[in-house]
């Protein structure tokens, strides 16, 4: 039984970490419900990464009043927005704190019109809103919620009961509404993600146990606080140590990881271990960054592992400063001109990175396929463009939506290619021309990424049927242009029947760029062979580098 009759900062504050903790915790889960059953399904991971940056932002300072934490949380979650479920959200968050503008305590009425408000604002920030998406659910769980709040203002026991029984009902129609859920056996990843939130909010109004949500967002917050390592303090340890486990002992369950937590405390501070026993991330400011590794290799395999000096950066800062205090303003360098353009490209892989460095493009965001770059990521990477226009090339659909959040928060003139993948950017990379308007570069920069033609080669990772193909978990796929047309056991073999039903007469060039898990002998065999079989195509291949998808091929 709820008996709280208003919401004020620090409470709405507890339970925006506990919907984050538990979002978080079901994170694979969540992205396992993509529609497609490729490898780099992302939802979960996108939300909970735009949750946390909302999570990091409440925490910067103890806000009392409602509206002020409301304000924190919508500036976070937009900053830190990724991919498309990640920007909708930050967009629902955006909506509730407008909503709130001068609340002090949140009533239920007003925690209903909140919803209302953070809908529409979603709504509005889709140029083509789709039924069946998280945009239903956050819709009619609002709608269900405005109505209870009208029966029953001060009930916020019955509110919280509607807006989780409305959320699961609508959730369990989306199949109906989109063909491509209902095919793949699935229920929007999106709104799932936003009902994880919810039962957070519920779990701490209703004073549920989270205590182990409680210590991984606490840990988050002591991650990214410490990580922004304040170099004008007193150093406490001298090495900051970060590394991923992964492929635990089979005997390990969360006593040890509580364990290794404590010995990493004994060794230093800034200690974060979050995640589960499928993957922990570990961070440490510690003087014996070889003690901090031997406790994670007791349990599991170690990668990513990452040691930063702080000293020595503390030693380099100061340096920094001392020139710059001794050369004063009158001898500083000048400043470079700024320039006409300037180019933001999104990529991974170190092949298809080269390739834009190679095309002049002055930054490189690293992400894509596996990893959605936040809207701060873009943001910092237009800003340091010394250009009068920026273009954006996302190179991936779901960063689109980013990237156009983006291009509205920065003061540049920034101009976004919606690019869907890295051939697409190249091409639009190619078709630039200096001498040209901004308008007329981006018409002929679209026009090309529009006209290349896409096949992937990827892996199944469930059993699922699309557009009347059926797919068993391992089998090989091919997406043509983004959808799922092939199937297979054979890489070799759905990369040459994918070409049989792309290429046509007027196709003059094939590129083809290989992933990581692909030796150059093989990408070579497959390239010499889509040549002898269409003698009046140039073939070219390359290595892109790449991660979870085998082929990238380019037609035009």
């Amino acid at each position: 039984m709820i008996q709280f009759k208003t919401i004020d900062g620090l409470l709405l504050r507890d339970m925006v970490m506990a919907g984050t903790a538990i979002l978080e915790k079901n994170r694979e889960a969540v992205d396992a419900l993509n529609v497609f059953p490729v490898p780099d399904g992302d939802t979960g991971t996108n939300m909970s990464l735009t949750m946390q940056s909302a999570t990091r932002e409440l925490n910067s300072r103890e806000f009392l009043r409602a509206d002020e934490a409301a304000s924190a949380l919508a500036k976070g979650a937009l900053k830190g927005a990724r991919g498309n479920s990640g920007v909708i959200t930050s967009q629902l968050l955006r909506g509730f704190a407008k909503a709130l503008n001068g609340v002090e305590k949140i009533t239920p009425v007003q925690f209903a019109e909140a919803l209302m408000k953070g809908s529409e604002m979603a709504y509005k920030a889709v140029m083509k809103p789709k039924e069946g998406t998280i945009l239903t659910v956050a819709r009619v769980v609002a709608e269900d919620a405005m109505k209870q709040a009208q029966k029953a203002p001060d009930d916020y026991d019955q509110l919280i009961s509607v807006i989780l029984k409305s959320g699961e009902a609508i959730l369990k129609k989306t199949p109906d509404m989109l063909p491509a859920l209902k095919q793949a056996g699935v229920v929007d990843s999106g709104g799932r993600g936003l009902m994880l939130i919810y039962q957070g909010y519920a779990a701490v109004l209703r004073g549920e146990d989270i205590s182990a949500a409680d210590d991984v967002m606490q840990d988050d917050v002591q991650t990214v606080s410490d990580d922004c390592h304040d170099l004008t303090k007193d150093l406490t340890f001298t090495y900051c140590v970060s590394f991923t486990l992964t492929s635990f002992r089979e005997d390990c369950d969360e006593h040890d990881l509580d364990s290794f937590r404590r010995r990493l405390n004994r060794i230093g501070d800034a200690v974060s271990v979050t995640g589960d026993l499928n993957r922990a991330e570990v961070h440490v400011h510690t003087d014996n960054p070889g003690f901090a590794l031997d406790y994670g290799v007791e349990l599991a395999e170690i990668t990513d592992i990452k040691i930063d000096n702080l000293a020595a950066m503390k030693r380099a800062l100061e340096t920094a400063e001392d020139e710059k205090s001794a050369s004063g303003s009158e001898t500083a360098a000048p400043q470079e001109p700024e320039k006409k353009y300037g180019f933001v490209a999104v990529s991974l892989g170190n092949g298809f990175s080269q390739f834009f460095h190679d095309l002049n493009v002055d930054q490189i965001v690293e992400g894509g396929q596996t990893m959605n770059p936040s809207v701060d990521d873009l943001m910092n990477a237009i800003s340091q463009v010394n250009a009068e226009c920026v273009f954006v090339l996302p190179n991936n659909g779901n960063v689109i939506f980013a990237a156009n959040q983006a291009a509205e928060l920065s003061s540049k003139d920034v101009r976004v290619i919606p690019t869907k993948n890295v051939a697409m950017g190249i091409a639009a990379a190619i078709a630039f021309q200096n001498d040209i308007g901004p308008d007329e570069n981006m018409e002929k920069m679209n026009e090309a990424a529009q006209h290349v033609k896409t096949a992937m080669v990827t892996y199944a990772i469930r059993d699922s049927e699309y557009n009347g193909i059926e797919i068993k978990q391992g089998d090989i796929i091919g997406l043509h242009n983004g959808q799922i047309e092939f199937s297979g056991s054979s890489i070799h073999d759905v990369v040459l029947e994918m070409m049989k039903q792309i290429i046509t007469d007027e196709d003059e060039l094939i590129t083809v760029y290989y992933g990581a898990d692909v030796s150059e002998e093989d990408a070579k065999q497959i390239a010499g062979e889509i040549e002898s079989q269409y003698g009046d195509c140039d073939v070219e291949y390359h290595n892109g580098g790449q991660p979870l998808y085998y082929y990238l091929i380019s037609v035009e």
